[in-house]
């Protein structure tokens, strides 16, 4: 089987070594990446980005090949909406992220208790992760960001209403009001697991990425800069 993580991994390391060497090999490898993307980890029939495959996208009807997580997926697809913005707001990529990012929402957003769940089932058989209904920290900020782009880039008020409804959730119950950052990991209703704030996985990333790419883009927003 392949990961999503390769694809989508290369796709933002070139986009960040673009800013220092803007290489046109870059933007080939972004263009391998996202149809190795397209053509192989976006499911139609499921309505889903799967998070593993077989070597030429095939579906695997087991736990790893129904997998869904839905903050890596929105993360990819903000990924490529950053992409058309930056070819001028491009169509085709544009729509390729939109498409990622509806399916991810729809698989993601907790109608029951709101945040965004870990894993979901592309076939809505049970998961065999058990903190797959917990809320982790960096889908929401992954969404925060996706959902904001989304809307500059496209002027649709349902993107708005869908970063003030993540951004509203997570600041809600994350951040450490009494010591600062945020928690890393939530039970599916909100409250608090675990009061480490650092480990092997939950370091200083997500949380200040998100931070620093919505004011840029908040900035760019306020100066009148309206792709749509």
């Amino acid at each position: 089987m392949k990961g999503l993580a390769i694809p989508m991994i290369m796709i933002v390391t070139a986009q960040e070594l673009r800013k220092a060497a803007p290489l046109p090999e870059l933007d080939r490898l972004i263009d391998r990446y996202i149809a190795e993307v397209e053509r192989d980890f976006m499911k139609p029939e499921f309505q889903c980005v799967l998070e593993t495959v077989g070597p030429q996208g095939e579906f695997y009807d087991t736990f790893d090949g129904r997998m869904i997580c839905p903050g890596h997926s929105i993360e990819l697809g903000w990924f490529l909406l950053h992409e058309s913005k930056h070819r001028g707001n491009d169509p085709e990529l544009r729509r390729i992220g939109q498409q990622i990012v509806d399916w991810s929402w729809e698989w993601g957003w907790d109608k029951k208790f709101g945040g965004i769940l870990y894993y979901a089932d592309c076939k809505n058989l049970p998961c065999t992760e058990y903190w797959s209904d917990m809320k982790f920290w960096w889908p929401h900020n992954e969404a925060i960001i996706a959902m904001l782009l989304a809307w500059h880039l496209t002027g649709d008020e349902s993107y708005l209403q869908k970063h003030a409804q993540v951004h509203d959730w997570a600041y809600k119950h994350f951040p450490d009001q009494e010591y600062g950052e945020w928690f890393g990991y939530l039970h599916r209703d909100g409250s608090v697991a675990t009061e480490l704030k650092g480990n092997m996985w939950k370091g200083p990333f997500h949380l200040p990425r998100m931070q620093w790419y919505c004011w840029q883009l908040l900035e760019e927003i306020l100066a009148g800069s309206a792709p749509h």
